[in-house]
């Protein structure tokens, strides 16, 4: 399973990260969020771990602006983009995530004009916040998904959810990956290492 750390902009905390070796870090760019990024520290990221910008009805212009300033990967695209917007990153040849706010009555069929111009969706819990709420939606409601792109589960989960991930439940849901990020943090951007570590150790075993 995929490991996505959200959220970064804290030196220390990212050389923690680098070690932990997570498949991706997330920046946040979107302003009104806490974890608002506006200079990346001076850390070497190795080249496999990618940076996935997150922005939220953002200009193409500053998309792009971003990309360049931090040597971004790809792009989480949190907002009402639509789907010729994804179309447009990803024929640029960046990595494309596409998240969405699954309540108890969401639409799955609403994702069909998104399935050929992104390469993964991210699944959250619904929030005025775009994000970062810090708590979970009904998984279960998952089941109704198709698979035909995969999925990042987010959306609240912390240190306690190492089992229930594993769980023949949560596994027959199939996320190809999780995105973690409030839950892990003692502050808004700083996280524990140590809960990460040890949950990531967890999933592992």
């Amino acid at each position: 399973m995929k490991i996505k750390v959200c959220g970064n902009r804290d030196k220390e905390n990212l050389e923690g990260l680098i070690q932990l070796n997570p498949d991706y870090l997330g920046f946040i760019f979107y302003t009104k969020s806490p974890r608002f990024v506006d200079v990346l520290p001076d850390v070497a990221i190795p080249e496999h771990i990618q940076k996935i910008g997150v922005f939220v009805n953002a200009s193409r212009e500053e998309i792009q602006q971003r990309i360049d300033q931090f040597g971004l990967h790809g792009v989480q695209l949190h907002g009402d983009e639509s789907p010729e917007e994804c179309a447009y990153w990803k024929s640029a040849g960046y990595v494309v995530f596409k998240a969405f706010n699954v309540g108890e009555d969401f639409d799955f069929l609403s994702l069909n004009a998104y399935k050929p111009v992104v390469d993964y969706f991210l699944f959250d819990t619904p929030s005025p916040s775009r994000g970062g709420s810090g708590q979970t939606f009904n998984w279960d409601v998952l089941k109704y998904y198709d698979q035909q792109v995969p999925f990042f589960l987010s959306g609240g989960i912390g240190p306690m959810h190492a089992e229930v991930i594993k769980s023949d439940w949560v596994q027959d849901l199939n996320p190809y990956g999780i995105d973690l990020n409030s839950k892990f943090e003692t502050s808004p951007a700083i996280k524990n290492i140590a809960w990460l570590g040890d949950f990531i150790s967890k999933l592992n075993q």
